[in-house]
C-alpha cells in the first residue's frame, strides 16, 4: 500500500491497474480489504484505488467526528496526490455511499461515473442518529467488540453466514482491528449526514446502483426508489447477497461494474 498524505493526515492507499481510475469507498466499519475481490478482477480493466478512510485501517485517524464531506475531501486530495488529472468513477458502499455522494457535491468536475453499493440517500432519523452517538461512545469506552456481534448478522446473506464462516471471521476480525475513535469519529459523521433524495435527479453522469437481494439494511426497494429519481443509470440486484455485495458476490458485482463501464463510461 503507498502511504499519502493530504492537509496533516496520511491515508493508505492501493493503487493497482492502468486505465480509467475506479476509486473503491469501503463501508463502516471495515477497510479497503472489503474491495480485494474488485482489486484483483477489476485491475486488468481500469485502474482501482482503495483507499482506506480516514479513522480505518491504516490511515490516521481523528477523534471527535468526520462528516462524509471531510472524507470526500480527502479522496479528492488523494487525486490530487496521485496525480489524476482525468475523470474518475467513484463506487461507494454503504457508508462509502454517503461518502460517494458528497463527492459528487463537492467535486462533481472530477466524476465520469458513480457507483452506488447497498446504500441509501436519505438521512438518518433523529432516533438512528441517536443510536449511532450513543454507539460511538461505547465503542470508545469498550472497543469495536462493542459493535461486532451485533453487526455481523445485518451484513450478511443469511447463505453467506451458513456457507461462507472464513468470510465472516474475516469481516469480524477486520472490524475488531478498526482503531475504536475512528470508528467513532464515523459514526458521529454519518449522524450528521445530509439528505441528498431532493438532489438525485440533479446527478447527471452515468450512474450504476448495486444491491444484494437479502439487504435488510439498504434494502432492494430502497435502493430501486433511489434509482428512479436519478436519470442516466443502471440498477443490478445481485442474488445470494446482502448487504456487503462485493464481498460475498465478487464475480457477479465485477461482471456488473465491467459491462456497465465499456457501455456507459469508457465506450
Amino acid at each position: 500500500m503507498k502511504r499519502i498524505e493530504i492537509g496533516g493526515i496520511e491515508l493508505a492507499v492501493v493503487d493497482r491497474g492502468a486505465g480509467v481510475p475506479l476509486v473503491l469507498v469501503h463501508g463502516f466499519p471495515v477497510d479497503h480489504s472489503m474491495w480485494q475481490g474488485q482489486i484483483d478482477g477489476l485491475a486488468g480493466n481500469c485502474r482501482v484505488i482503495a483507499p482506506d478512510l480516514r479513522g480505518f485501517g491504516r490511515s490516521s485517524v481523528t477523534q471527535g467526528a468526520v462528516t462524509m464531506g471531510e472524507m470526500a475531501d480527502d479522496l479528492d486530495a488523494m487525486l490530487d496526490r496521485l496525480g489524476i488529472d482525468e475523470r474518475v468513477v467513484l463506487c461507494g458502499l454503504s457508508m462509502g455511499g454517503y461518502v460517494a455522494f458528497q463527492f459528487w457535491a463537492r467535486h462533481p468536475q472530477r466524476l465520469g461515473g458513480l457507483v452506488l453499493c447497498d446504500t441509501r440517500a436519505a438521512p438518518d432519523t433523529p432516533e438512528t442518529a441517536r443510536a449511532r452517538r450513543a454507539t460511538a461512545d461505547q465503542v470508545v469506552a469498550e472497543g469495536p467488540r462493542a459493535l461486532v456481534d451485533g453487526m455481523i448478522p445485518k451484513l450478511f446473506a443469511k447463505s453467506t453466514l451458513a456457507e461462507s464462516p472464513e468470510l465472516i471471521e474475516q469481516t469480524r476480525r477486520v472490524i475488531l482491528a478498526a482503531p475504536p475513535e475512528g470508528i467513532a469519529a464515523a459514526a458521529r459523521g454519518m449522524a450528521e449526514r445530509p439528505d441528498m433524495t431532493p438532489r438525485l435527479p440533479q446527478i447527471t453522469c452515468p450512474a450504476l446502483l448495486i444491491v444484494g437481494c437479502e439487504d435488510v439494511i439498504s434494502t432492494v426497494e430502497e435502493m430501486r426508489t433511489i434509482a428512479e429519481r436519478i436519470p442516466n443509470r443502471r440498477l443490478v440486484e445481485i442474488a445470494g447477497a446482502g448487504h456487503m455485495a462485493p464481498l460475498e458476490q465478487p464475480e457477479a458485482v465485477n461482471a456488473a461494474i465491467r459491462a456497465w463501464l465499456a457501455e456507459c463510461v469508457t465506450g
